[in-house]
């Protein structure tokens, strides 16, 4: 018989708190009701913790907890990535009788189908979904559902900057104060996280407040009349980094206001400059309910 050296006891009796598996893929396909299933290219992370008595976690048997929940998962559309990672995350702690907690996140990339401004040409969007899962042996959990959105902002400083150059230079014209003029722009990374209660939290609408909570959005596809649009649409609404994310919780907070006040979001907007060679980066982490206090509802 093969010795099982993971069940050894270590030389260092010492309590790993995260042990486990990173970047395995597979196709999981989720029940949309009456259109097609959406099928997803998803990436697994799944971990449990080690007690001190136990030189190693039997590793494969992530493995194994992973493709037998898909298996049966694939079998027939699931019906969202929640109840997925939820089962999954009992099932490494089925597996794994010595643990005390499992943590399953799975990241997809999720393609969304929409028209140019304008002439209303189809094209194709990237958006990055996920779920975690953090469960105990108890069955208390927590579940966090979430997506990240590229998108596209423009400065309002340089933009006022560039209004006060030209009024000192031309006189103070009543159509320099109106119109949008130029400033220089970034690409936007929108990050939104909500945890799942009682209640769903639906994806498409998270995608909606990041996309809404930038200067504009970006699209793979654009002719030209599309793209005099967009950028009249980012220089019309300029906003800051900060701005992104007070957009965010406030949609957040009209979309979801009827969650738990104890639900914990977590946004983060990350712009990349165009004339400098650093990111920016703004970041909330609170409770729906703080939220819903701060915004005075």
């Amino acid at each position: 018989m093969l010795p099982d050296i993971q069940l050894l006891k270590p030389d260092i009796p010492i309590r790993i708190n995260r042990v486990g598996v990173r970047g395995v893929k597979k196709l999981v396909e989720v029940d949309v009701g009456k259109k097609r299933p959406i099928v997803l290219i998803s990436t697994f992370d799944i971990f449990i913790d080690l007690p001190p008595s136990l030189k190693g976690a039997n590793l494969s048997r992530n493995l194994e907890a992973i493709y037998t929940t898909l298996e049966k998962a694939t079998e027939k559309p699931v019906k969202g990535i929640e109840a997925l990672c939820i089962s999954l995350a009992e099932e490494v702690l089925n597996k794994h009788e010595y643990a005390e907690i499992a943590e399953v996140t799975m990241n997809s990339e999720l393609i969304v189908r929409k028209r140019t401004p304008i002439t209303k040409l189809r094209t194709d969007e990237v958006v990055n979904i996920s779920c975690e899962v953090l469960m105990s042996k108890e069955g208390k959990r927590r579940v966090f559902v979430g997506v990240e959105v590229v998108g596209a902002t423009a400065c309002p400083c340089a933009q006022e900057m560039m209004r006060a150059k030209l009024i000192d230079e031309f006189g103070n014209d009543k159509l320099i104060k109106k119109l949008p003029l130029p400033t220089h722009n970034q690409r936007g990374r929108a990050i939104i996280r909500v945890e799942v209660k009682d209640k769903p939290v639906r994806i498409e609408e998270l995608i909606e407040i990041a996309k809404r909570a930038m200067s504009s959005e970006v699209y793979e596809l654009l002719k030209r009349e599309d793209e005099v649009e967009v950028v009249r649409r980012m220089h019309e609404n300029p906003r800051f980094v900060e701005d992104c994310v007070r957009a965010m919780a406030k949609g957040i907070v009209e979309r979801f206001g009827d969650l738990p006040d104890s639900t914990l979001v977590y946004l983060r907007q990350e712009n990349e400059e165009s004339i400098h060679p650093h990111n920016v980066v703004a970041e909330l982490f609170s409770t729906l309910g703080e939220l819903k206090r701060r915004l005075g509802v």
